[in-house]
């Protein structure tokens, strides 16, 4: 399980994730300000009638009643998408905090890499003084 996971670690070309990760955190936060900043579609409101209309108003009041229901539901798909940008926001920083913290762990098993390099050196040189 562990081995297919570290295969898959490989071929990611971490080079160009960590790149590009401030691109898609700007992109992201581009995104949410467009996005927060539009104003909700408004409700009108429900103008019910009870009086026996014409078969034109009766026609009128079925449109009117269709336009009531897709403005609902435009105002249910705004509010989806504020939710989705928040979303993509949230993730985006998230994953600039996760590629920071990759490229530091880099850093430091490099740098872990060269000082266990030099003290192999080091005992090694040591082992034939020593004999």
């Amino acid at each position: 399980m562990a081995i297919g996971w570290l295969t898959v670690l490989q071929m990611v070309p971490w080079s160009d994730v960590i790149k590009n990760a401030p691109k898609v955190a700007d992109g992201a936060k581009k995104l949410w300000s467009t996005v927060g900043k539009k104003p909700p579609p408004t409700r009108p409101a429900d103008a019910g009638t009870s009086v026996q209309l014409s078969p034109e108003g009766q026609a009128i009041g079925a449109l009117q009643a269709h336009v009531l229901a897709l403005e609902s539901a435009v105002q249910d798909l705004h509010e989806q998408m504020l939710a989705s940008s928040e979303l993509i926001k949230a993730l985006a920083d998230q994953n600039t905090q996760l590629i920071r913290r990759a490229e530091d762990h880099r850093v430091r098993l490099l740098l872990l890499a060269g000082v266990t390099a030099v003290v192999a050196v080091i005992a090694v040189i040591a082992l034939v003084l020593a004999r």
